[in-house]
């Protein structure tokens, strides 16, 4: 029991430890998230409140509120005094001649962009952001202006190598697939406006840095929660006897006293036992001297099941593993029961596999299956039916005793385990037992690597499982 409460804290203490690590990190990961596609959102909305291009001044700190964005001069030609195109016919928005293909590229952007009155330009809304004087010249991004079927009309490359007039077609389609709105593909995160009809404007922003800085801190983030936990596991495993020690002492105290208790009780029953038997010798068949004996026989069976108990509770229990016959062990058990059984007015019936052999404490299981038997015997409901079964399925062999009762509640099944529970509170000593059978039945099982459940399948019915391995 104190391997299993040692155990137990060692387990607790690490999956609280690990959660706590991985509730932090999720949250330190998803603030950042949000805090780096915030600032991707805001460099997006600035390209486009300032017509495709981050001006110089949003990084200065004096600024004159009424500086202009710069444009080349051929953008201030084609506009008015407020900001309005010259002339209203087509010709007026052609590009003009020019040798250099960037600055041709550069200006036709600009004059189909759309046209804003004059005024200075729109500078990050956050004080304090990653903004500074080389933003506009750090910063990697193309504009492209698309049709509703993805076709490229216009484009400006001239802030970024990547991606060139060969490959831009990918974007355009990916933009128009999207519609109007925010965006990610690939290494950009993207903004597409509505420019006139059956036309966007798409802005796509390089973020390869920032989702690496993403991805680098939520991959430290994991292995740091990794050693952290590892670094938990083996302190606590360390410091954990020191913790449990107040309770190991106790529990060796308490098992200590049961024993010394266990023995100093068994020699006044059996001197109680050994008169009785006289009395009724010389004075004939007497009631109270045959209430006196069946409680004496009650209480060294108590004392036997506690030293049982405090036996198996040990570290290393005492249990000797040989190689024998499970079959025949069983069936001996349960046909020493069919006269009581039947007696009681009940059915026996049993299935047990022959010929199959288990390596374990045969005088463990015998008593394993005797408890289940006379638990059964005690609580079956009238003119019902107590079944035990044992079959090897697999790598396993599985017991299996059905029994009518009175219903039990889900919650109170993990119970049934539980020393000196009963679930029957109005069962005496005389009707029922101490509470202590099915605990025996458990430690006998554990000591054996094996697992017992309980289980209502049906109403009025309670079905026990053994599987030992």
């Amino acid at each position: 029991m104190i391997r299993k409460l040692r155990r137990r804290f060692i387990f607790i203490a690490t999956v609280s430890v690990a959660l706590v690590m991985i509730l932090l990190t999720f949250i330190v990961n998803i603030a950042y998230y949000i805090s780096v596609n915030s600032d991707l959102t805001e460099m997006l909305n600035i390209i486009y409140e300032n017509q495709g291009i981050i001006p110089a001044q949003i990084g200065k700190k004096n600024d004159d509120s009424n500086k202009k964005a710069e444009k080349p001069a051929e953008y201030e030609a084609d506009m008015g005094k407020e900001g309005e195109v010259a002339d209203g016919t087509e010709e007026s928005r052609k590009p003009p001649v020019s040798s250099n293909k960037s600055e041709i590229s550069a200006q036709t952007v600009y004059n189909n962009l759309p046209i804003k009155k004059n005024g200075p330009p729109k500078k990050p809304s956050k004080p304090g952001s990653q903004f500074n004087q080389e933003t506009p010249y750090s910063t990697r991004y193309f504009v492209l202006r698309v049709s509703s079927e993805g076709e490229v009309i216009i484009s400006n490359l001239e802030h970024i190598s990547a991606v060139t007039e060969e490959n831009i077609g990918e974007y355009a389609k990916v933009a128009a697939r999207h519609g109007i709105g925010y965006g990610f593909y690939k290494n950009y995160k993207f903004y597409v406006a509505k420019h006139g009809n059956d036309r966007y404007m798409a802005i796509f922003l390089d973020c390869y840095q920032e989702m690496r800085s993403v991805r680098l801190l939520t991959m430290w983030s994991i292995i740091a929660d990794v050693f952290c936990v590892i670094l938990v596991y083996i302190l606590v495993t360390l410091f954990s006897r020191r913790a449990i020690d107040p309770i190991v002492r106790s529990a060796e105290r308490q098992k200590q006293f049961i024993t010394d208790a266990s023995h100093e009780l068994k020699t006044p029953l059996t001197v109680i036992d050994t008169c009785l038997s006289v009395l009724k010798m010389e004075v004939g068949e007497q009631k109270w001297i045959d209430k006196a004996q069946i409680h004496t026989k009650k209480m060294g069976e108590l004392i036997n099941s506690l030293m049982t108990l405090s036996r198996l509770d040990e570290e290393e229990p005492h249990i000797s593993m040989v190689e024998f016959c499970i079959s025949e062990a069983v069936s001996e058990v349960v046909e020493s029961f069919r006269d009581a059984v039947e007696g009681a007015g009940y059915r026996l019936e049993a299935d047990i596999a022959p010929d199959i052999s288990y390596r374990g404490d045969e005088t463990a299981i015998r008593k394993l299956i005797g408890i289940l038997m006379d638990n059964a015997l005690k609580y079956t409901s009238e003119n019902g039916a107590i079944t035990i079964s044992l079959k090897k399925e697999y790598h396993s062999i599985v017991i299996r005793q059905t029994n009518p009762c009175e219903p039990i509640e889900k919650e109170d099944l993990k119970k049934l385990f539980d020393r000196f529970y009963r679930p029957d509170k109005s069962r005496t000593m005389a009707t029922g037992g101490f509470g202590v059978g099915l605990s025996i039945a458990r430690s006998i099982v554990e000591a054996h690597k094996g697992n017992i459940d309980a289980e209502c399948p049906a109403k009025g019915e309670i079905v026990f499982t053994i599987t030992l391995r």
